[in-house]
């Protein structure tokens, strides 16, 4: 049996500078089976046009569907009274984040909602006797990553239709900060974010996973000029700048505006 690698991009949210420098990466290595994105690709940054043409001219990439990818398709934004991952609606950050929404899909227009709409909900692959599960967040849900004790539950389900599978793994995003944890034959892996860290280290990331012959998780932090993330961000002044400014500068939420 032979092995199979994946390289790994999520939560890019618009920063172009980051994406470019997690592309050089993968365009380094010539030992990449698949790429996959893990999806919140546009809103809350300053570049959304940009970053669709660069992500467009990914080839074969498989594309998964985040929380804010779905809200683009959803215009959050006409909804009565919208809110999004528990928060009020009458919340002023709620609301600043909402007016991103539609600051974005309008600056994508039609072509952002083609682009998103065929975006895949979760992506399997059975490589050898090993699963390997693909979503922003969760399969039944884009907004909250499964508990261990959620995952080892899919895992016992998914065993019993498949008992030839020895491992099982699941990769995701959303949550902008890494994860690594193990029980039995079940991972749970996650990069960070891109684009948009929340571990208080700005450095973007991009990860490779090789599985078959070996297991690898190899997640690479590099930095890039987040200068330009930030004067692109003042110049184009998209609602929820300021926050945004200071979440790509610390690397972490900054709501205290």
């Amino acid at each position: 049996m032979g092995s199979k690698t994946f390289a790994i991009i999520t939560d890019i949210h618009s920063n172009t500078a980051a994406l470019e420098h997690a592309l050089s990466f993968i365009d380094e290595r010539n030992d990449i089976d698949q790429i996959i994105c893990l999806g919140d690709c546009f809103a809350l940054g300053p570049d959304p046009e940009k970053t669709m043409k660069m992500l467009k001219a990914i080839p074969d990439c498989i594309f998964v569907r985040g929380n804010h990818d779905r809200y683009l398709l959803e215009k959050l934004w006409t909804h009565e009274r919208p809110n999004l991952e528990g928060m009020s609606p009458d919340d002023p950050i709620c609301k600043e984040i909402i007016a991103n929404e539609e600051w974005t899909a309008n600056k994508l227009g039609q072509e952002g909602v083609d682009f998103c709409s065929p975006m895949h909900i979760a992506y399997r692959e059975i490589v050898g006797s090993t699963l390997i599960e693909f979503t922003h967040a969760w399969y039944q849900r884009d907004d909250i990553p499964p508990t261990m004790d959620e995952a080892i539950s899919w895992k016992n389900h998914v065993s019993k239709a498949n008992p030839e599978l020895t491992d099982f793994i699941f990769v995701h995003g959303h949550v902008h900060t890494p994860r690594n944890e193990t029980r039995d034959n079940l991972t749970i892996l996650c990069q960070g974010a891109t684009g948009l860290p929340f571990d208080e280290d700005p450095r973007g990331s991009v990860a490779f996973l090789t599985v078959g012959n070996k297991f690898e998780w190899d997640v690479i932090r590099f930095d890039y000029d987040i200068s330009l993330t930030m004067s692109r961000l003042e110049e184009r002044q998209p609602p929820f700048y300021k926050n945004l400014k200071n979440t790509v500068k610390f690397a972490t939420i900054r709501n205290d505006l």
